[in-house]
């Protein structure tokens, strides 16, 4: 990657064409991938630090529940964040947004060392800074947006995989290196540290990202899709794959300690993100080969029997089959993000552009999922002192995910995507 990167945007961009992906498109196109998926795992990071800081703010006797929102909101914020993130690329274009919002992810980490590193923070100002967290959680809708543009339709699933699990693994690595930084600088350099990768992520955007003309839209074109229902069933089903992997990896160094304080939750939580994070790739993968909704399908279906095994680990209140049981879980919602999310290009393939953006508002809305977990573990755990209820409540709607799927998409065979309605004008549009 030693070429600087063209300054002006890329005006003829065909991947489709074998002939100009051979000759110029693969390289310019795996150039800005390895660029993206840089910032995603940064922003990753960020978006997840207080899952693990969070373990070491016992002494300030928060309950179980507070320590769950923390956790909890920045993936909250991060799914309305992912909205105007998903839009931006579109408006001013792939390399300066990418930039941009590299940036910004300093924000969050700078404010962290100064809260969690002040023993005496009131919990509110805790809570706001948690908040902030979540413009981590929006490069990924950004990233996809932008890599729709620059791979041909047959690599959509193996370079969206490829994106996603690179940003993923910045979940284990904040579980595998922060608790190292914390025991030797204190909770204050648990933010420190990312700022100046931050910073040299940020600089090889600038140096190695192109903008592509095919990617800028109005505004309105991007956010039509909003209006396709097809755009909100992918949404619900996204919820159930991603949003579980972000729910549970988030989740997973808090009840570690919950139910085996004894334990080193850093010796284990970081499994689950990192399984998670490299079996998306090879969900997507499947999904080339066999399609994207008999591969989720069979996914949510796998998830509902993980549930089961995981219930079954926590009644015997053995640290190891549990541990064993939510890799379990984290594999099969790896493979389900990867093919959930290959389904966006099938269904929307008859205008890239509307798949760019079915696919950051889909993110968006997946990453609810992450919120509604943490909730549910928090709310269940102080009110019966067990996850079981929330676990049961999760299996119930992986079952309702694979029934959806299976009725939308294979029932009838009816993945064609949807006679596309006359498009009204960019004036009518704006109008609206």
């Amino acid at each position: 990657m030693t070429r600087i990167a063209e300054r002006g945007p890329i005006t003829h961009w065909a991947p489709d064409d074998p002939a100009f992906w051979r000759t110029r498109g693969r390289r310019i196109a795996w150039r800005n991938l390895a660029c993206s998926v840089c910032v995603e795992h940064l922003a990753f990071t960020v978006w997840t630090l207080w899952s693990v800081v969070v373990v070491h703010l016992g002494h300030r006797n928060l309950t179980v529940d507070q320590l769950f929102w923390l956790v909890a909101l920045p993936s909250l914020v991060g799914a309305f964040v992912r909205v105007p993130y998903t839009v931006a690329p579109a408006v001013f274009g792939t390399r300066t947004w990418t930039v941009a919002s590299a940036l910004l992810l300093v924000v969050p980490a700078l404010g962290l060392a100064a809260a969690a590193g002040h023993p005496g923070t009131p919990y509110w100002v805790l809570l706001l800074v948690a908040a902030t967290a979540g413009l981590g959680g929006g490069n990924f809708a950004s990233g996809v947006a932008t890599i729709t543009h620059f791979f041909p339709q047959r690599r959509q699933g193996l370079a969206l995989g490829l994106n996603a699990a690179g940003g993923n693994i910045g979940v284990s690595t904040v579980q595998l290196a922060v608790p190292v930084v914390i025991a030797a600088f204190g909770v204050a350099a648990a933010g420190l540290v990312w700022v100046p990768l931050i910073l040299l992520a940020a600089l090889a955007a600038y140096l190695w990202m192109d903008d592509l003309t095919v990617a800028r839209a109005p505004i309105g074109d991007r956010l039509r899709v909003a209006a396709r229902p097809r755009t909100w069933l992918l949404s619900l089903l996204y919820v159930g794959s991603f949003g579980s992997f972000l729910g549970y990896a988030t989740a997973l160094p808090l009840l570690v300690e919950i139910w085996h304080p004894d334990a080193d939750a850093a010796r284990f939580a970081f499994l689950g993100g990192l399984v998670g994070s490299l079996a998306r790739p090879v969900g997507g993968w499947l999904a080339d080969r066999l399609g994207g909704a008999q591969v989720t399908t069979g996914t949510f279906l796998a998830m509902t029997g993980a549930v089961a095994v995981t219930v079954a680990a926590l009644r015997a209140h053995d640290l190891g089959w549990t541990v064993a049981a939510f890799v379990l879980l984290f594999v099969t919602t790896g493979l389900g993000n990867g093919a959930a999310y290959r389904m966006i290009p099938a269904v929307f393939a008859e205008r890239r552009g509307d798949a760019a953006a079915a696919a950051g508002l889909v993110a968006a809305v997946g990453a609810l999922g992450g919120f509604l977990i943490n909730t549910a573990f928090g709310r269940s755990i102080a009110a019966t002192g067990s996850a079981e209820t929330a676990l049961w409540i999760f299996a119930c709607c992986y079952l309702g995910c694979a029934a959806l799927t299976w009725a939308w998409q294979l029932r009838n065979r009816a993945g064609r995507p949807e006679p596309q309605p006359v498009r009204p004008q960019v004036g009518q549009l704006a109008g609206r």
